[in-house]
C-alpha cells in the first residue's frame, strides 16, 4: 500500500508497504480521508520517529470487522486513536486520555501502527464508530480534533458571560472558540501571530476580536479593555504563548493548556501565585466527548468543513506541512485523500 513517512527533520516521503493484515482485534479501515494535525507537525519538525506513518484524525470504510459482529465490510466510520488499557484507575474513571498505556500502540502515532498518511489502517475494534448518514469522510477526519477543542472548554468550565481569551489560530483553537460559543461566553478573543490567519478567524463568526501577539500594545490593551479573562485556553504551547495565558488571566481564573511543547518552558510562575491562577493540563478527550462531537456534527450543531482548505493526495504531504508551518499562509485545515492521486 501506499503511504506517507517520516524520513527526516521536516521531512515525509512516500513510500510502499505491504498490505496490512486483518486481525480479530482491529477494524482494517480503507481511508478516504484524514487530518494534519498540530502535533503531526511536531513530529515533522522533529523528523522523529523516522520511519512512522502519521495520521490518526482518519475516516474511511470497513475492509475487515475484526470480531465486531455490528460492522459489515464497507460500512464507513471514524474512530478514536488511543490505546487504553481498560482496567487501571484513569480507564476505571472514564478517562481513557491519561492512561500510561493509551498511546503506546495509538493509530499513526506509534510505529507499529501506521495511520491514515496511507491506504489502510487498523484501529482497536472497540474504538472505532460507525457513522451516521449525514457526516461525509472529511467532516468525519475531524471529529477526533472537535474533540479535543471540547474537551478543553469542558476542563474550563466556561459559564454564560464570561470573557474567554483562545490563544493560537489553528484548528483546534477555532473549535475550542465554537464550544465556547456554544456555552454562552461573551466575549471570545484570539491570539495569534500569523496575521493571515487571524484575519481569517473573524470570518467564521465564533471570534468576537483578534489581537496581533507581536505587536507589544497587545497584552496593555486587553487588560484595560477587559481587566483579565476569565478563561483561557492556550493552544500553542511555547514559552510566550503560555506566559501570555497566565498574563491575561483574571485572578482567580483558569489557564487550560493544550498546546504541547517538546521543549521545557519558562514562565512567570510569581504571576499565577499572586493572582491564584488554576493552571489545568487537557490531553485528548474521553470517549464520552468523542461521541458527543459525533452527536453534535450529525444534528448539524456544529459545523466543520467550513475549516477545510485544502484536500490533497499522498503525493502533496511535504508541500502541506510546508504551507502549514509557513506563519503567513492563512490555510486552518488541510485533508489527506489517500484514495486519489
Amino acid at each position: 500500500m501506499k503511504c506517507v513517512e517520516i524520513i527526516d527533520s521536516k521531512k515525509v516521503e512516500l513510500t510502499e508497504r505491504e498490505k496490512l493484515t486483518p486481525d480479530k482485534d482491529h477494524v482494517l479501515v480503507k481511508v478516504y480521508s484524514c487530518g494534519i494535525c498540530g502535533s503531526d507537525i511536531h513530529y515533522w519538525v522533529s523528523g522523529e520517529p523516522k520511519g512512522l506513518v502519521m495520521g490518526h484524525e482518519f475516516a474511511g470504510e470497513v475492509v475487515d470487522p475484526g470480531n465486531r459482529e455490528d460492522l459489515k465490510v464497507g460500512d464507513r466510520v471514524t474512530g478514536l486513536p488511543i490505546s487504553p488499557c481498560g482496567v487501571c484507575d484513569a480507564c476505571k474513571s472514564g478517562n481513557p486520555q491519561y492512561c500510561r498505556e493509551t498511546w503506546t500502540k495509538a493509530v499513526g502515532l506509534s510505529l507499529d501502527n501506521p495511520g491514515g498518511y496511507g491506504e489502510y489502517l487498523k484501529c482497536r475494534c472497540d474504538m472505532v464508530r460507525k457513522l451516521p448518514d449525514n457526516i461525509d469522510y472529511d467532516e468525519a477526519a475531524m471529529i477526533e480534533l472537535a474533540a479535543v477543542g471540547l474537551h478543553a472548554v469542558d476542563l474550563a468550565n466556561i459559564k454564560v458571560g464570561e470573557n474567554v481569551l483562545i490563544i493560537g489560530g489553528g484548528i483546534i483553537g477555532l473549535v475550542s472558540a465554537e464550544f465556547a460559543k456554544i456555552n454562552g461566553a461573551k466575549n471570545i478573543v484570539l491570539l495569534e501571530a500569523n496575521e493571515a490567519r487571524g484575519k481569517k478567524s473573524l470570518t467564521y463568526g465564533t471570534v468576537s476580536e483578534y489581537y496581533d501577539v507581536k505587536d507589544e500594545n497587545t497584552i496593555p490593551t486587553l487588560m484595560e479593555k477587559f481587566g483579565g479573562f476569565d478563561k483561557v485556553i492556550e493552544c500553542c504551547g511555547n514559552s510566550g504563548a503560555v506566559t501570555e495565558a497566565i498574563t491575561l488571566c483574571k485572578p482567580g481564573g483558569k489557564v487550560v493548556l493544550v498546546g504541547v511543547s517538546m521543549e521545557p518552558v519558562t514562565i512567570p510562575t510569581v504571576v499565577g501565585v499572586l493572582a491564584e491562577i488554576d493552571l489545568q493540563g487537557a490531553i485528548a478527550y474521553t470517549e464520552k466527548e468523542f461521541d458527543t462531537c459525533i452527536k453534535l456534527v450529525d444534528e448539524h450543531k456544529l459545523y466543520l468543513k467550513k475549516y477545510i482548505d485544502r484536500k490533497v493526495p499522498l503525493e502533496e504531504v511535504q508541500e502541506s506541512f510546508e504551507v502549514l508551518t509557513s506563519g503567513v499562509d492563512d490555510v486552518i485545515k488541510v485533508i489527506i485523500k489517500p484514495q486519489e492521486n
